[in-house]
């Protein structure tokens, strides 16, 4: 992976994410959207998933490139932190908030700390707070950066729900997006006849409860699918928002 020193051109949007298929399962729609429409969309995994009952993080690693490669992602990076054993501590903080100078998104993305996955809620809550940090002057020029605070913040919906700010319309790319996820295809295998599925933290195939989930969250705004977005405040409005 390159060091937040490399020269990287500036990303529309950054999604933060713990593990490898993260992304995908719940914003891939969203990423689509951004890169169909021509934005430089980067996704930086603070894990290899190298825990996950199913495959191993050779495996994964191949398939992270080949859902990448679907995404349209203009670059992808991975912290290789511990898998299971994420922690929100200053290390995981200062990092995040180093590249989110080198890479210098407009958006943000994030999970919500709001999750049964353990990892997921240390990911949100590190991104919450290297997104504040990223700003600060003096703290980037220690670190040989110029500060950089996106504009945009939000945060994705994980194992559960929350009343999402905005949804966005994934009708066009949700078929896309499906076959990003697909791409993880030990994660949707069963590993042996003793696999049932129960180490997973909701019940049933990924796959599945991603595609309700945003058929659910699409009819509620009139569309096919949709991914929701939590945003921390109320969010500006012009006269163009009217019509």
């Amino acid at each position: 992976m390159s060091t937040p020193h490399d020269a990287i051109e500036p990303l529309h949007a950054l999604v933060v994410a713990a593990h490898p298929d993260d992304a995908e399962a719940w914003i891939g729609g969203t990423i689509l959207t951004l890169t169909s429409a021509g934005k430089r969309v980067g996704v930086l995994d603070c894990t290899r998933g190298e825990m996950g009952t199913r495959g191993d993080a050779a495996t994964r690693a191949a398939e992270c490139e080949r859902a990448s490669a679907i995404l349209g992602l203009a670059w992808r990076g991975n912290l290789e932190r511990p898998d299971a054993r994420l922690l929100d501590d200053d290390a995981l903080r200062d990092d995040l908030a180093r590249w989110i100078c080198r890479l210098r998104p407009a958006v943000l993305f994030s999970p919500h700390p709001r999750d049964r996955h353990p990892d997921h809620v240390a990911a949100g809550l590190a991104a919450r707070a290297a997104w504040q940090r990223a700003g600060l002057a003096r703290w980037a020029a220690g670190e040989g950066l110029a500060a950089h605070r996106p504009p945009r913040r939000f945060e994705t919906m994980g194992h559960l729900p929350f009343e999402p700010s905005l949804v966005v319309d994934t009708t066009d790319v949700h078929e896309r997006k499906l076959d990003a996820l697909r791409a993880y295809a030990s994660q949707h295998t069963p590993r042996d006849p003793s696999d049932d599925g129960r180490h997973q933290l909701a019940p049933g195939g990924l796959l599945d409860r991603v595609d309700v989930r945003d058929r659910w969250f699409g009819g509620l705004i009139g569309a096919r699918t949709g991914e929701p977005l939590f945003h921390d405040g109320p969010l500006p409005a012009d006269a163009s928002w009217f019509g």
